[in-house]
C-alpha cells in the first residue's frame, strides 16, 4: 500500500483541502512553493504512462478539479503551475500518480 494509499483510508493523517468520490488533494508536507498541493485520484493509477483508456474519465476529472480547486483557493488569477512526475527520471517519489498544484509566488522556467 502506498503512501498515498494510507492517506486515502485515513490511515495517515493530512491537511485535507479538498475530496469527492473520485479525488483527494491535500497540502504537500514538503512545500516546494508557498501554496503545494497534491491532487491524487483515489484509484490507484500508478503513473500517467501507465494510465490507459479505462482512465480517460478520471484524468479529466483530476485536471478540471485541479483548476477549480485553484480558484476556490484563490491562487487561478496570479497563476499556478500543474505537474506531473513520471518514473525516477521526472522526480517521481510515489508510485500513485499526483498532480502536483504550486502557486503563490512567481515561478521560474525551466522548473528544473
Amino acid at each position: 500500500m502506498t503512501l498515498f494509499e494510507k492517506i486515502i483510508a485515513r490511515e495517515i493523517p493530512a491537511d485535507i483541502v479538498y475530496e469527492d468520490d473520485l479525488c483527494l488533494c491535500f497540502r504537500d508536507i514538503s512545500p516546494q512553493a508557498p501554496v503545494h498541493l497534491l491532487l491524487i485520484p483515489k484509484k490507484p493509477v500508478v503513473r500517467i504512462a501507465e494510465s490507459s483508456a479505462d482512465d480517460q474519465e478520471l484524468l479529466g476529472h483530476l485536471l478540471l478539479k485541479v483548476g477549480e480547486i485553484a480558484r476556490q483557493e484563490g491562487y487561478a488569477e496570479d497563476g499556478f503551475r500543474v505537474i506531473i512526475n513520471n518514473g525516477p527520471h521526472g522526480g517521481e517519489a510515489v508510485p500513485h500518480l499526483h498532480l502536483h498544484l504550486l502557486a503563490g509566488r512567481q515561478l521560474q522556467w525551466p522548473p528544473g
